[in-house]
């Protein structure tokens, strides 16, 4: 799994709650990718105000926090060659009204705030969101090796 080939996303609480995690995945397995790593957890309030701390100065910051933590959440490590670019494709604009036909948000999200899924917007995001949910040895690669290395540097 070289870095241009993951990338992590996250199914969000109301895609969760309204029961979209299978045809989600569905639709991420159907594009070709393979599932590296995935879980699912509830975010805690530090854990998601660490996650979204870029947008701490915003105005959506608490709501975005109360809403991941408002119930279990998956989360996983993509695997497919181009997988940054590809899964934000596969995924949509943020604005499921603005999303093309047959996009995961076009097809599953609610509004722009509950936008059913994050997928990381750069290689070096992908590392650093998945290594923050995700040890090293629970990312596998397609042999069932333990991913220990990612092709980035990645602090902790």
């Amino acid at each position: 799994m070289d870095s241009g080939n993951f990338t992590f996303t996250m199914i969000k609480p109301g895609a969760v709650n309204n029961e979209y995690i299978g045809p989600i995945l569905a639709k991420i397995t159907d594009a070709g990718f393979r599932i590296a790593a995935m879980k699912m957890i509830k975010l805690r309030t530090a854990q998601a105000e660490v996650f979204y701390g870029i947008h701490k100065e915003r105005p959506f910051f608490r709501s975005l926090v109360e809403f991941m933590t408002s119930g279990p959440i998956v989360v996983a490590v993509l695997e497919k060659e181009n997988a940054v670019q590809s899964y934000r494709e596969l995924i949509g604009s943020t604005n499921p009204e603005e999303a093309k036909s047959g996009t995961i948000r076009k097809l599953f999200a609610e509004s722009v705030s509950k936008n059913a899924v994050h997928g990381s917007d750069s290689v070096e995001n992908a590392a650093n969101e998945a290594l923050f949910f995700f040890s090293r040895s629970e990312i596998f690669t397609e042999s069932g090796e333990v991913k220990l290395q990612f092709d980035v540097t990645v602090p902790r």
